[in-house]
């Protein structure tokens, strides 16, 4: 049975972009999965990818860094 959800605007927009060819049910599903590794490369998997030729992708790594670590630590 389907069930109807309210999201912002700017979730559904992310949400519409990772999901590629698959349905919102799977990406939603497979963001759930908790038998996955969580890494540094699964959240960007999740909110998407930037091209390493942005100027604002080094900027973002170097303040995301620390805190990967800190996550790693604490559920891996």
């Amino acid at each position: 049975m389907a069930k109807t959800i309210m999201i912002s605007n700017e979730v559904y927009g992310e949400l519409k972009h990772s999901k590629k060819d698959r349905s919102f049910s799977e990406t939603i599903k497979d963001l759930m999965d908790k038998s996955k590794p969580k890494t540094g490369a699964a959240l960007m998997e999740c909110v998407g990818l930037l091209p390493k030729e942005d100027k604002e992708y080094e900027k973002i790594m170097k303040e995301l860094k620390p805190l990967y670590k800190k996550w790693t630590q604490r559920y891996a």
